[in-house]
């Protein structure tokens, strides 16, 4: 492109110096000119073949404009992922969710889009920014709701709650793409769009149906949030179909809610393959061009692909759709591109001097651990056994991920110069002598290997197991779970339960009355009824990125108090859950379950204790257009600093099918012993509103409510009723 820029350097005599002034061969090239008047400009210089080459995720160059070749396809799910090049790894997306922490997030996205700007500025400086995974659009972050804990992607998510989703979603977002108010730093996605959480299996020709209840209160809240408020540039359509149109050619979603209620004006991706589903899976259309016209009238900007939008050129030749219909596409698509700074000199986009030694730079690690150690959640310590005494003289530690480096890293990951591992973590901080046998494999006994475990403890002090699961169990369809037989199909869970193997190694352990800690690594939850009555103390770990062994040892031995929080509901056992295919919300997740959970949302333990109290109390009612103002204090009882996440839950009016319960409010505070801290709330009642099915719209509820606050779903600590009386509905 350097060629089409033609400099005429004057000098400039009143001071001696001198300026160049740019002459550009095309007006798309000057970066003086308004965004739309560029975009414009270039769109009006291609033919129709070489419109329909921009279209799909490999975009070729157009040498004789000087446009380079690119690839939209990028990751960045929980750092910079498959890019080749040594990057920071963070915790998997649902571990960072269990950190309640939206300044974590927000620096994390500001970490990894600074690695990606590091990354492209030197493909770009050694010729290869059309490469795969080099490229500055990132199909992040996966907001889809974690509604039933067998679906494997759910690790991708940040969990089961649209509240907690959104707010952490649209930290992902700011920091992904910059505060430039012009150029984005990276481009984000939102995917995907929308009524997608498995099956795995079934996703190319399944139809998702949902009530429009439930598709307003659960579904849409997190996307509506990333688009209206964060202003994601991107959006990703789904495989499936929904209401039995193929999602990224579904009237209802793309075209009346995302386009016309929500004004998005970002560009859509594709799923990969999702436009060939159509006529080869869905067989709702006959062949590529009909699928492919259909796809771009519903506002399917992008192909990621290798089939459907090679034939646009002919569907525009047999009338399906108008080569305008093209141009605003890539319209969109060249937007996003000028936005990047594709097309301008190095000098005029704030991030194109982001260096490449930034990588992995020490800022950056020590933010990977301290999410690391945010995840982590305490669930059980039956007398106090964390943090470890310091007299012990012998540990143990067994099980598949106690020095698994692959299973930390989850999946969409990049790749770390280093990776720590819990067992490598437990002996880099203990004086104590610490002994090492796998035990078992993630579902199959190892008989020698078991054996020797079990000589190995007879005169140790503690048994640390750590098992669980691992991202080559469950994870996105063909790249994982392929045992249906003992719980995992093609990605999917067919059991939350932990594998037996594991159970009935610990039984062993615990019959032989040595204290027994259980570390679960997992990108979901898991049962663990046997687990819970019996081992003595219990960390949920995730996938915990490439410090997650530092981040486990400074749980075990103190130097770190434990905060992290469940982002979903842990159910006791497979016969918690209904059918996997029903995406009715019915007794799903904390919000609707009406059994007892193992484990609540919201769910963690501390090594220090918290008491609440009010400072001021909400009003007794309220009309529409009011905001409940109130504040609470919450006092560090106990005897060491740490981190306490207050939690505001809202319980609507009973009977008429509301959640029985969702969280309206989070806040994650340091305390010391002994010390008071105030949290405000300030909850406009508008945001109460559900979907009316007689009305066909949003409405607030009328009646009584209670607003209650504590540590989790199930721990009512502070609350307050209150009548809300709607006067004129604001919708």
């Amino acid at each position: 492109m350097k060629d089409k820029i033609i400099l005429i350097c004057l000098g400039f005599i009143l001071s001696g110096n001198g300026y160049c002034e740019r002459i550009y061969s095309y007006p798309f090239l000057n970066p003086g000119l308004a965004l739309e008047k560029r975009v414009d400009d270039l769109v009006s210089r291609l033919t129709l073949e070489e419109k329909v080459s921009q279209m799909q995720n490999h975009s070729l160059a157009i040498e004789r404009l000087g446009i380079p070749e690119y690839n939209w396809w990028n990751e960045c799910l929980h750092g910079v992922g498959r890019s080749g090049h040594n990057v920071t790894v963070f915790p998997q997306a649902i571990a960072m969710a269990a950190t309640f922490d939206e300044d974590a997030l927000l620096k994390m996205g500001i970490i990894t889009s600074t690695e990606a700007r590091a990354i492209y500025n030197e493909s770009f400086k050694n010729g290869q920014q059309g490469q795969q995974y080099q490229g500055l659009t990132f199909w992040t972050p996966n907001i889809n709701l974690f509604r039933d804990p067998r679906w494997g992607r759910g690790q991708e998510t940040y969990g089961e709650d649209p509240y907690l989703t959104a707010v952490l979603g649209k930290e992902m977002v700011k920091g992904l793409q910059g505060d430039d108010s012009l150029y984005l730093k990276t481009s984000a996605c939102a995917k995907h769009f929308a009524v997608h959480s498995g099956p795995e299996a079934g996703r190319h020709t399944f139809n998702a149906t949902a009530g429009n209840y439930d598709l307003w209160d659960s579904y849409l809240p997190a996307f509506q949030a990333l688009v209206t408020e964060a202003h994601v540039s991107s959006v990703m359509c789904a495989y499936n179909r929904f209401d039995d149109e193929p999602c990224c050619g579904n009237s209802r979603l793309m075209t009346d809610i995302l386009r016309n209620q929500w004004h998005f004006t970002g560009y859509v991706t594709s799923d990969c393959g999702a436009i060939d589903d159509f006529y080869k899976q869905h067989k709702t259309h006959p062949d590529a061009v009909a699928a492919s016209a259909d796809a771009v009238l519903h506002g399917t900007d992008l192909d990621c692909g290798n089939e459907a939008y090679k034939t646009l050129a002919t569907a525009v030749e047999k009338g399906l759709l108008d080569e305008k219909e093209i141009d605003t596409s890539l319209k969109r698509l060249f937007r996003i591109r000028f936005r990047l700074g594709m097309f301008d000199p190095p000098e005029s986009s704030p991030y194109a001097q982001i260096h490449y030694d930034t990588l992995e730079c020490d800022e950056h690690k020590d933010h990977a651990l301290k999410m690391a150690r945010e995840s982590i959640v305490l669930l059980k310590n039956k007398n106090r056994l964390l943090p470890l005494s310091s007299n012990l003289k012998k540990i143990v530690v067994l099980g598949p991920n106690a020095d698994n480096k692959e299973v930390q890293l989850g999946n969409y990951n990049g790749f770390p110069s280093e990776i720590i591992t819990p067992l490598e973590g437990i002996r880099a901080m203990s004086n104590v002598e610490v002994v090492y046998a796998q035990a078992t494999s993630h579902t199959t006994a190892l008989t020698t290997e078991t054996d020797a475990a079990l000589a190995a403890i007879k005169d140790a002090d503690l048994v640390i197991f750590i098992g669980g699961i691992t991202p080559q169990l469950e994870g996105e369809e063909g790249d994982a779970g392929k045992e249906p037989n003992i719980g995992f199909d093609r990605g999917d869970r067919t059991s939350i339960a932990l594998p037996k193997v594991q159970t009935d190694c610990m039984k062993k352990i615990k019959a032989k009355g040595i204290p027994l800690v259980f570390i679960s690594m997992s990108g979901s939850a898991i049962g663990m009824e046997w687990e819970a009555e019996n081992a003595d103390a219990i960390l949920q770990a995730w996938y915990g990125g490439q410090s997650a062994g530092t981040a486990i040892a400074d749980i075990l031995f103190g130097r770190y108090n434990p905060c992290g929080r469940l982002p979903v509901t842990f159910y006791r056992n497979d016969q918690d859950l209904p059918d996997y295919h029903d995406y009715s919300m019915m007794n799903r997740t904390y919000r609707y379950f009406t059994g007892k959970p193992l484990y609540s949302f919201g769910y963690g333990l501390s090594y220090t204790t918290f008491d609440y109290d009010w400072k001021m109390k909400p009003e007794n009612a309220y009309t529409e257009s009011d905001t409940i103002i109130c504040s609470a204090k919450i006092n560090n009882s106990g005897n060491l600093p740490g981190y306490e996440i207050a939690q505001v839950y809202i319980e609507y009016p009973k009977g008429l099918g509301y959640p029985l319960k969702e969280l309206a409010y989070f806040k994650k505070i340091a305390t010391i012993p002994g010390q008071d801290v105030e949290i405000k709330l300030s909850l406009p009642v508008s945001r109460f509103a559900k979907w009316d099915e007689k009305e066909e719209k949003m409405l607030l509820p009328e009646g009584n409510y209670r607003i209650w606050i504590g540590g989790h779903s199930g721990d009512c600590k502070l609350a307050s009723s209150f009548r809300l009386i709607v006067k004129k509905q604001l919708f």
